[in-house]
């Protein structure tokens, strides 16, 4: 194992054990009956709720039994993206790792350090003999990545404790208090179909090289939308090069950016040429506008067998329109938080055929009625060709308490250790804080994490030494736990 090098030991060796589990989101059998065996071979109280959620309790050691309890909290599944061309059954096998410099990285896929690293840290607390900590309890939550059903899932009484500690942040220095809530904006259209003339060519365009990342954390970072880019390509491409399309596919994740899509369809040879030249402006215009986010982005095209069945002229103007029209990215900027994204909106995944269109948004805001307002700007765009719209999985974000008593012991604790004041921070990404916090009101709560990088794309690492230093001071932070 390349892992056994590093350090601190204990938490690179449960990473490693955890990789070794499939653990997709809304298929996590096997990395719960993983934590279920993990708990009861710790000979350690473990509970299992009727959602899939995992709690293992571990009581106080000799001199701290009058600590508040401590809830440790992260989530057990990870969002599954890889590279093209990679061959890899998320479903099967485990996560090829390597170490590059101070990261460690997975081999053309996500790496699982959102959440792995911290449920390897409760892990490492929950197994460890010498470390000092009052009464534990450490909760998995299932399905955070896609709709938090295990959180929602929660029921009162199943957890105890007085102070919640989220292990779900990504920046070294810094300590989380708020978080943006979320909701889904799903689009459904039938449309008709026509037949393509039998003497066309086949062509296919594919829109590659993006960067991707988390639809939240990376949201205000300029990377490019694949599906967004891929609508601008096609936006005229009947009415001036009379390309019918068949086929589009973007997108695999509701909350990360799309790094690839592309568009089948069928084209007159005489139109071809001028089609393509066309698709290489456009190529060049965009990578003008990206370069320095997005060095790898390109668009290939091919030439492919003639797709038997192509959109109807009319549905295919009025789709790809609305598509266009769909708003993505940063919405609005907070004017109390410099440099926090308030309100955005991410264009995750298309998947068009067969008479059939299936389009996914995800709206994030940490105001409510912001988050409204950009989810119906969608549906508003897309009532315009038609298309039937609803919301779902909205979820609550959290709200910062300033009297917290924990963040103002972890405050001192960071200073002593690190040498220096960590920044208080809202992110504008979907923490799990806000849904436990409305059903477990008491719980004191503070979320933070060493430096992950990428996370929901195959560029994601998790920095070694920033683990390292991160855990010395998570140790501390759990000996100075307010008494009871």
């Amino acid at each position: 194992m390349e892992l056994e090098s590093l350090q601190p030991n204990i938490v690179w060796k449960h990473f490693y054990d955890l990789n070794q589990v499939p653990r997709p989101s809304k298929k996590e059998e096997k990395v719960i009956a993983f934590m279920k065996k993990f708990g009861k071979d710790l000979g350690l109280e473990t509970l299992i709720d009727d959602c899939g959620n995992v709690l293992i309790k571990k009581p106080a050691t000799k001199g701290f039994e009058q600590k508040q309890t401590i809830v440790l909290q992260s989530h057990l599944d990870m969002v599954h993206q890889k590279n093209e061309g990679v061959e890899f059954d998320f479903d099967k096998d485990a996560i090829q790792m390597f170490i590059e410099g101070d990261w460690l990285k997975a081999k053309g896929t996500t790496l699982g350090a959102d959440n792995g690293i911290g449920t390897a840290i409760s892990m490492a607390v929950l197994s460890s003999k010498d470390i000092e900590h009052g009464p534990i309890e450490a909760l998995f939550t299932i399905d955070e990545e896609t709709g938090m059903t295990g959180a929602f899932g929660l029921k009162p009484g199943f957890v105890k404790g007085d102070i919640m500690l989220n292990l779900d942040s990504e920046d070294e220095g810094e300590i989380y208090i708020s978080c943006a809530g979320g909701l889904d904006t799903n689009v459904y259209k039938n449309y008709k179909e026509e037949k393509s003339k039998p003497e066309n060519t086949g062509l296919k365009i594919v829109v590659k090289g993006l960067r991707g990342g988390h639809s939240g954390m990376d949201i205000a970072s300029g990377r490019g939308n694949a599906n967004k880019i891929l609508s601008r390509a096609l936006l005229k491409s009947y009415d001036d090069f009379g390309f019918q399309i068949s086929v589009i596919k973007g997108g695999t994740a509701r909350n990360a950016i799309p790094r690839e899509a592309y568009a089948i369809g069928s084209i007159d040879k005489t139109n071809y040429s001028r089609f393509i030249d066309f698709i290489t402006k456009i190529e060049k215009d965009i990578f003008e506008n990206l370069k320095s986010a997005e060095p790898n982005f390109k668009i290939e095209n091919e030439e492919v067998e003639n797709p038997e069945f192509v959109m109807e002229n009319a549905a295919q103007t009025s789709i790809i329109n609305s598509i266009y029209a769909c708003p993505n990215g940063v919405y609005r900027m907070s004017v109390e938080i410099p440099d926090l994204v308030e309100t955005s909106t991410n264009l995750s995944k298309i998947n068009l055929g067969n008479g059939k269109m299936e389009i996914n948004c995800l709206n994030r805001s940490s105001v409510n009625s912001a988050k409204l307002d950009v989810a119906l700007m969608i549906e508003a765009a897309f009532q315009l060709c038609g298309a039937n719209v609803e919301h779902t999985g909205n979820y609550p974000g959290w709200k910062p308490n300033p009297n917290s008593k924990m963040l103002k012991e972890a405050i001192k604790v960071h200073e002593k250790v690190m040498g220096f004041s960590p920044k208080i921070k809202a992110v504008h990404a979907g923490l799990e804080c806000g849904i436990i916090g409305d059903i477990y009101p008491q719980l004191d709560m503070i979320s933070f994490g060493p430096n992950i990088r990428n996370a929901h794309s195959p560029e994601e690492m998790v920095q070694i030494s920033s683990v390292e230093k991160f855990w010395a001071y998570f140790l501390e932070v759990l000996k100075a736990a307010p008494n009871k």
